[in-house]
This record gives structure tokens, sequence and C-alpha cells, in this order.
């Protein structure tokens, strides 16, 4: 299984297929991602742990254990972990392509535009 850290905190990839990638993603209290989107892909997130405040386009709200966020391809997004505790959701995407360098930054707390 494929495991990677990143400054907001960690993931690991649960299955990879042709026509779509899971991956069990894990944001450290008080960290986020960056604003980004994708050209070949789309995402439904699934908050299983925490409290993650979400921003998709100009929608931003707090998702809580169970809630689903709709992705759309093209869409700006980020998940946000304002608490003490860590934040992990399951990501499903599907598309084309589902490689890291399909990842379009448009803000980063970390300088990796």
């Amino acid at each position: 299984m494929e495991h990677d850290f990143r400054p907001w905190g960690e993931y690991w990839v649960l299955e990879d297929g042709e026509t779509y990638k899971v991956k069990r993603i894990l944001v450290n209290p008080g960290q986020r991602l960056s604003l980004q989107y994708h050209h070949k892909r789309a995402e439904v997130w699934t908050i299983v742990s925490g409290l993650g405040t979400i921003t998709i386009n100009e929608d931003i709200r707090d998702y809580y254990v169970g809630d689903v966020a709709q992705i759309k391809l093209g869409a700006h997004h980020r998940i946000e972990n304002k608490t003490s505790e860590p934040v992990v959701f399951i990501e499903v995407q599907y598309g084309t392509y589902f490689g890291e360098d399909d990842i379009v930054r448009v803000e980063d707390d970390y300088n990796r535009i």
C-alpha cells in the first residue's frame, strides 16, 4: 500500500483502479491542504473521523463524520482542520488520470505553487 507524508499530514492509497483511486487522508490539527483543482478527475470526500472545513469554489462549510463532499471536475477545493484532533477522510477519485501532477495549486501554505 502506497503511503506518503505531506506538510499537512499523510495519506494511504487503499485501491488504485483503472478508472478510480481511493485514499485515506489524515490532516493534522491546524493544517490545511492547498486550494487546488484537477483537469482529469473529480473527487468525493467522506469524513470518517473529526471535523473538516471544506471549501468547494465559493462554498465553505464544516463537514462532520458521515458527511460527503462532491467535488466536480475543475472545482477549486481544499480541506482545513481547525480543531485540535486529526481529521480523517476517504477520498474517491474518478476520471481518466490520477497522478499527483494533475494537482493545480491556486493557494498553498507550504509554497508548493
